[in-house]
């Protein structure tokens, strides 16, 4: 852009009516060009003497006059134009001048002439010549001249960009700043625009402290940046750094530290285990470097709802409150010093064992009967139970001082029993029983106490008073009825069954004790050979005693042979 600054006349009135007119100040005083825009000047000699008839601002040297007058008031020969321009070259480095000019042309860099085609010529002549430009600020001027002719004229000054030729570093960049936004947890960073005339950009770095690496953030050609750190609650230094297009790198700024707020959580919790313990379910996992607390989440499955059951500041946790025989699932978080909570870690399943044992059984009564004894007890209360165990023992110790039921397990029975029938010969032996209650995880309480409550019973005496004779050469084995065959009698001897013999039982018969008459008796007789009979009159719910005698060929007995069996009662 060139500006034409002009002088104008003012015309003033005065009191006698007489017109004066009054020139302003002519250009070359009054004009003023901001850097890098030229101060142009025209003479109309080419010793560039005396005032110049024009001065004014000139963006570039690019003229073509051809033969025409430069500017009112010069002659279209024997003229010269002087360019004059400071400007800041930062680092400065390599640069070209290029030049063409139609006639004379002069350059000079702080007053040294760099280039000279003085001379009037009939063609325009070309020249680049490179210099090296010192940092700061420098004055160019060109000194053009025109003797005859046509007259044009051309100047330029460039960096010289290629990386071989340009190893001067950009200036560091100055008028840094940095703020830190805590709601939004973003840095922000300005600093001034570079002198660079090859300028291509910044780069902007951050580093860590305590750290010496420093990562580029980004490449800009804007004077500002906006970064989101890591929000760690860390302290991260800045540093910008200006690049020319030769790849040459500045210094960086001086060290603008920002401390992050903290909303980074920690990572979560590894390595939860439980462990069944009796007093609760017992959490452990690895500890977290930076952890001030942690949170314990359970739920009934895996990936149900999570609630908290508790805090700790240990990486172990006691859940009490866990409920025996069922299962849990748990997650851990932890919790750093600014109260940021990690996310949860693997869920880890666990049980607590059932160590608690059904109550004891209570209200037991025993009962002497004809097979033995019956025994009743309460119901046991336990939501788990799973069976009851019969125990039937004899007494330690002397009577009078403490005695102790020494039992021995009888039976396993079913849950939703409360009665038991012990079938035993009686002969009036004096015994005791107690009865267990055991759940479903095998707890009792005489498991756990070894104490019961006992009762002490006396068997019936169902004895025969009559009692069988030894010397029978017969063997007798009874077994109680199981269903409606009977009491079933086997004996051997004397022909009986397969069984060969030299004097061979002409029949057998059998016999039953009656305890109301006091005596034995008959109630079958078989042929000979026979070897097994059912007694299905026998009463059950009893003792039943039997013989089983030979008949001889002169129609007497052999000596009997005896057994007893026990039916117990029909359910």
């Amino acid at each position: 852009m060139k500006t034409t600054l002009r002088a104008t006349a003012v015309v003033l009135a005065t009191t006698s009516g007489v017109l004066t007119t009054v020139a302003t100040p002519t250009a070359s005083a009054a004009t003023s060009c901001v850097s890098p825009v030229y101060k142009r000047q025209f003479y109309a000699n080419t010793t560039f003497s005396g005032t110049p008839k024009k001065t004014d601002c000139d963006t570039t040297v690019n003229e073509n006059w051809g033969t025409k007058i430069p500017a009112s008031g010069l002659p279209k020969d024997n003229f010269g134009v002087r360019w004059t321009v400071t400007r800041d070259f930062g680092s400065g480095g390599p640069f070209a001048l290029p030049v063409a000019a139609q006639d004379g042309l002069r350059v000079y860099l702080d007053g040294t002439r760099k280039i000279d085609l003085w001379k009037n010529v009939s063609s325009t002549v070309k020249k680049t010549v490179n210099v090296t430009i010192p940092s700061g600020k420098h004055t160019l001027r060109v000194d053009y001249a025109n003797w005859t002719g046509a007259a044009n004229v051309t100047f330029a000054y460039t960096p010289r960009t290629t990386a071989t030729v340009d190893k001067v570093k950009p200036l560091t960049p100055t008028g840094t700043s940095v703020s830190y936004d805590t709601a939004g947890g973003n840095t922000r960073l300005s600093w001034a625009k570079n002198k660079e005339m090859d300028l291509a950009g910044y780069r902007v770095y951050r580093r860590l402290k305590g750290s010496t690496t420093w990562t580029r953030l980004t490449t800009t050609a804007a004077v500002s940046y906006t970064d989101t750190p890591p929000a760690t609650g860390d302290t991260y230094y800045y540093e910008v750094r200006a690049y020319d297009k030769a790849g040459n790198e500045s210094t960086g700024t001086a060290d603008q530290a920002v401390t992050t707020v903290d909303r980074t959580a920690l990572a979560a919790p590894a390595g939860l285990i439980a462990t069944s313990l009796s007093r609760g379910l017992q959490l452990d996992w690895n500890g977290v470097t930076g952890a001030v607390s942690y949170r314990v989440y359970r739920a009934t499955s895996e990936n149900g709802v999570y609630g908290e059951v508790g805090r700790t500041d240990k990486p172990s946790y006691l859940d009490t409150s866990a409920v025996e025989s069922v299962t849990y699932y748990y997650r851990v978080t932890v919790l750093d010093a600014a109260g940021n909570e990690s996310a949860r870690s693997t869920a880890a399943a666990g049980e607590r064992e059932d160590l608690t044992p059904p109550p004891a059984v209570t209200g037991l009564t025993v009962t002497p009967t004809e097979y033995g004894f019956e025994l009743e007890w309460d119901k046991n209360p336990a939501a788990d139970l799973g069976r009851y165990t019969v125990y039937r023992g004899e007494l330690w110790g002397d009577e009078g001082d403490e005695q102790v039921c020494a039992g021995t397990l009888t039976e396993y029975l079913p849950a939703d029993t409360t009665s038991y029938s012990y079938t035993t010969r009686p002969d009036g032996d004096r015994v005791c029983f107690f009865v267990d209650a055991i759940d479903t995880s095998w707890n009792s309480s005489f498991k756990w106490t070894r104490t019961a409550e006992a009762v002490v019973a006396t068997e019936l005496d169902t004895t025969p008073s009559v009692p069988t004779p030894e010397g029978s050469p017969l063997r007798l084995e009874a077994s109680g009825a199981e269903g409606d065959e009977g009491n079933q009698l086997i004996w051997s001897g004397l022909g009986a069954g397969e069984e060969e013999s030299p004097e061979p039982a002409q029949g057998f018969r059998i016999y039953r004790w009656n305890p109301a008459t006091a005596a034995y008796e008959k109630i079958h007789e078989t042929s000979a050979g026979a070897s097994v009979y059912f007694d299905t009159g026998a009463k059950r719910g009893t003792t039943s005693y039997y013989w089983v005698t030979g008949v001889k060929a002169d129609g007497t007995e052999t000596l009997p042979a005896g057994d007893w069996t026990v039916t117990g009662p029909a359910r």
